[in-house]
């Protein structure tokens, strides 16, 4: 019998493949003849796009992981409490001011942020941390002096990053459990055995658990930035940015069409002030400034990441608020200070 039904099933299989074959021979017949060759420039375009986004963050990542995994070993919830003050107003100041100690983009920032809130970082500073850093670190404001000299655009990209990442800590400081904002993962990496280091440990033996909490997180975080660099890299080659460019005309669409870019490009702060540059003469100051800080805090890859860190009502405060607050400050500049 199952020789049987094996004989019937030989025949149906081979017509069903047959019939698939020349379906796709007639589809690729009536295919213009350009059609391929526009799709293998597409690709190429995509694989060199997604290329420049992921090996743009990758190391800021791993210097990231590697500070939350020296965090989580030679920190304790004590040493936080005295460093950082428990006053929502006070605590998103510091925290927002904390960003110029650490070397790190919007794609490191995440994972380190999400290691401080386990220590005890109140929650207004870990926001008001987790958006400014990107923006105001060593590096970030050196690249934008070099791009834009020490003028006015360095200045109040450093003076509205830092007021966006205050207010929006002491909005999110509102709500008083930390449970309702953070998902219940955050402290998945903690669980582990070697996640824990003893006070008794030599400083080789918490280094060796530091760089494996590193290693974790490294590939936990990893495979969001990957989602979220096809994710940014097919819109890059598919959305034509001449298209934006010329629907951005005014002072209310340019700003948005700038934001909209921010999020589009998700280009590493280390490097985006160049970028930025190449927008000036196109787009009005207060539109190229609010591309220039809203897209550190935002972007397609970051938002993924958030997600791993932030329940979803807390994430659309986190992605609205820093969005409605650049708006703003892009339309005062285009219309009052132009």
């Amino acid at each position: 019998m199952e020789t049987a039904s094996s004989s019937k099933r030989l025949p149906r299989n081979l017509i069903l493949f047959t019939a698939a074959g020349v379906m796709l021979l007639v589809s690729m017949s009536m295919t213009p003849a350009g059609f391929f060759t526009w799709l293998w420039d597409r690709l190429n375009v995509f694989a060199t796009v997604f290329l420049g986004i992921f090996v743009e963050a990758v190391p800021y990542l791993l210097l990231g992981t590697l500070a939350s995994g020296l965090v989580e070993v030679f920190l304790d919830r004590d040493q936080m409490s005295r460093w950082i003050s428990g006053r929502p107003i006070a605590a998103a100041v510091s925290g927002a001011f904390m960003g110029m100690v650490f070397p790190v983009c919007e794609c490191g920032v995440v994972p380190l942020t999400r290691r401080l809130f386990h220590k005890g970082l109140p929650l207004s500073a870990g926001i008001s941390f987790l958006l400014a850093a990107p923006v105001i670190n060593p590096i970030v404001i050196i690249s934008t002096a070099a791009a834009f000299g020490w003028g006015k655009m360095l200045f109040w990209r450093i003076g509205l990053s830092l007021l966006i990442a205050i207010v929006t800590g002491i909005i999110f400081s509102v709500e008083k459990e930390a449970g309702n904002v953070l998902r219940p993962a955050l402290t998945l990496s903690i669980e582990h055995d070697h996640a824990h280091a003893e006070s008794n440990d030599s400083f080789i033996e918490k280094f060796r658990k530091a760089l494996l909490i590193t290693a974790d997180e490294f590939f936990e975080m990893g495979r969001y930035l990957i989602m979220g660099a096809v994710l940014a890299a097919a819109l890059q080659t598919f959305i034509s940015q001449s298209v934006l460019l010329t629907v951005g005309s005014g002072p209310v669409l340019s700003a948005l069409v700038m934001l909209g870019l921010a999020v589009l490009l998700s280009i590493c702060s280390t490097v985006d002030a160049f970028v930025a540059l190449g927008f000036v003469g196109t787009f009005s100051f207060g539109s190229v400034l609010s591309f220039l800080v809203f897209g550190p805090m935002v972007d397609i890859k970051s938002v993924l990441m958030y997600s791993q860190v932030f329940k979803r009502r807390s994430l659309l405060y986190l992605v609205a608020i820093p969005f409605l607050m650049s708006l703003l400050s892009g339309l005062l500049f285009n219309y009052v200070l132009p």
